[in-house]
């Protein structure tokens, strides 16, 4: 029976049980990371940043929940100006302080990146854009343009799958099981990717990172909390936004996307036929960001 199976092979596979297709292999070895850098911020938590291009305008990109800026990086591949990639507390090189956390504080991390960068532009996924529309809450005029990609939650907690997903994953990181890691890493791409080079390659990149770098204990609660206390508060929020969610995808309810454009004076939707955009649709992706983002 052919199925999926860890380790991958070093050569990036895929490699299955019984007979298989015979063509040659092409599997290319993964890029060098670029070199980030530790910033200071005034709330005392440092921060893992990366800086690429130049000029303006300046965009800041927040990763999801146990992903950071391998995950953004992609998604600033056609903006123009200068993009600042970093990682939330408890992610990367990041801090990752005592204590329980919410998205006020995963807000504070974002608006101290921002400033400290001049960003006026913002891009946020699943737990990013969360955080960005928490930070909007507070701050509406922050950015000229936003956009928020795959929101998870709103007013509301996340769904139950949601917490799930990341006790077990958080689980096989403190215990150093890469299997289970596997396991739980595997479940973010679509089915039809994961056995192919493609797949074995971003599975490799995600545990190489996870087994680094580990994740911070503060994020298990945090599907626990709601971004918002009120959706009625982004009224405030009369910039451009983008809004793009993905049909069928349990972690990011496209009822979510929905409420989050009706609450955005200036907002666009639009929603993906199916889960996986990056690995189905990345060249309508781009243009989509690239249009909305670029002046």
């Amino acid at each position: 029976m052919r199925d999926f199976r860890w380790p991958p092979p070093p050569d990036g596979g895929p490699r299955t049980y019984g007979p298989g297709p015979s063509a040659p292999r092409t599997g290319r070895p993964a890029l060098p990371e670029p070199e980030t850098e530790l910033v200071a911020t005034p709330h005392g938590v440092a921060l893992e940043r990366l800086t690429t291009g130049v000029g303006e305008p300046v965009t800041v990109f927040a990763h999801g929940l146990a992903n950071g800026i391998a995950n953004t990086r992609p998604f600033g591949s056609g903006v123009t100006g200068r993009k600042v990639f970093f990682q939330f507390r408890g992610h990367g090189r990041s801090d990752s302080p005592e204590g329980e956390w919410t998205y006020a504080d995963l807000a504070r991390d974002l608006r101290a990146i921002a400033d400290l960068s001049r960003a006026t532009r913002a891009f946020g996924a699943s737990l990013g854009a969360g955080a960005l529309a928490r930070l909007l809450t507070e701050s509406p005029a922050r950015f000229e343009r936003v956009v928020f990609f795959l929101p998870a939650a709103l007013d509301q907690p996340r769904p139950d799958v949601a917490g799930q997903r990341l006790t077990a994953l958080l689980e096989a990181v403190e215990e150093g099981d890469a299997s289970a890691m596997a396991e739980a890493v595997e479940l973010e791409m679509p089915s039809a990717v994961r056995n192919t080079p493609a797949g074995w390659s971003y599975l490799r990149q995600r545990l190489d990172q996870l087994m680094r770098d580990g994740l911070g204990a503060g994020l298990a609660s945090l599907p626990e909390h709601a971004p918002l206390a009120d959706r009625a508060a982004l009224a405030a929020v009369d910039v451009p936004a983008l809004v793009i969610a993905n049909a069928g995808d349990e972690l990011h309810p496209v009822e979510v996307a929905e409420e989050l454009a009706a609450a955005l004076p200036q907002a666009t939707l639009h929603v993906y036929d199916k889960p996986g955009v990056l690995w189905t649709d990345r060249a309508d992706l781009r243009e989509r960001l690239t249009t909305f983002l670029n002046p």
